[in-house]
């Protein structure tokens, strides 16, 4: 954006109003940190469970038992985060009494249970050595929905009539799907033998890296939206979630020659991880608040389309 059109921007901002000056859409509800910790836990163990099917093929059972571990512990503690925010265990369980694929929500819910069930039983019989193929076969049918795991809560959130999410819906799943990535690379880098943990480095290495851009390309298709993802507390978590991931992406070059880079990676991949998720969920709730995110930009896009 030019010097012109900010200045016209900024003009267009300071004489904005609303009726009342009250929002037009209903601020989200859902709580902090359920909400923000269920996005992160789900897309993690999505991305473990990936984590633990690369690992067995190379023959790697330290690094394979992390994402194991990791795959059912992120992916129950999501269910419990979800539950808290609804605040009764039996809305979930009528969430899975019907099944609608246009709706992201039921979609959702649907990959979640199964994921946790498939994580957990392959969990349970790989520590306690019962019925091992049982439990592979259940780690392989984990892994063939991780990609849905990384990726349902951005289409979930995008699906809303908030204009942080919708307005960038085609670029959020990315940023998910890589922060997943680098979430479960991390761990298995700061959390294996480093003889094993090459799988775990390259995830740490590409997922940070794939977020980094993804975040870039989020915020410069985003146009005037853009605002709340650069401002406010939003815009000081996703700076600190690009300088975390910058250094999970250092800490996983270097992670193979000692511990201290493997821990660097892990801590700040997971901290970067975190960061993205919050700030996204504080980007799109701002937005929300303010109704000159909502009304500008369906102006401007009845203007294009006339």
């Amino acid at each position: 954006m030019g010097a012109g059109a900010a200045e016209e921007a900024d003009g267009e901002r300071a004489t904005f109003r609303s009726y009342y000056g009250r929002p037009i859409i209903k601020e989200p509800t859902w709580k902090v940190p359920d909400v923000p910790a269920y996005l992160y836990l789900g897309g993690m163990a999505g991305a473990s469970s990936v984590m633990g099917a690369l690992a067995q093929l190379r023959g790697y059972s330290r690094l394979r038992r992390v994402g194991l571990l990791c795959a059912a512990g992120g992916s129950g503690a999501s269910v419990l985060a979800l539950i808290h925010d609804l605040g009764r265990p039996l809305r979930f369980l009528n969430m899975l009494r019907v099944f609608k694929p246009t709706s992201p929500l039921s979609v959702g819910s649907w990959i979640l249970a199964p994921f946790s069930a498939l994580s957990g039983a392959a969990a349970v019989f790989e520590f306690t050595d019962l019925a091992r193929p049982l439990g592979n076969a259940a780690a392989w049918c984990a892994a063939l929905l991780a990609p849905a795991m990384t990726t349902y809560t951005a289409v979930l959130l995008a699906d809303t009539a908030v204009p942080g999410w919708h307005e960038t819906r085609r670029e959020l799943p990315f940023v998910f799907a890589f922060s997943s990535v680098s979430a479960a690379g991390s761990l298995g880098t700061m959390l294996s033998p480093r003889a094993e943990a090459g799988p775990a480095r390259r995830m740490a290495l590409l997922g940070s890296i794939g977020e980094l851009v993804a975040s870039r390309v989020l915020e410069h298709r985003a146009g005037r939206i853009a605002e709340v993802y650069r401002s406010g507390r939003a815009g000081s978590t996703l700076r600190a979630a690009r300088i975390m991931a910058t250094g999970c992406a250092v800490g996983a070059v270097f992670a193979r020659r000692g511990t201290s880079a493997a821990i660097l990676a892990g801590l700040c991949g997971t901290a970067a991880s975190i960061a993205t998720r919050y700030g996204v969920f504080e980007a799109g709730r701002e937005s929300a608040r303010d109704p000159y995110y909502t009304v500008v930009p369906q102006r401007e896009a009845r203007q294009v389309e006339e």
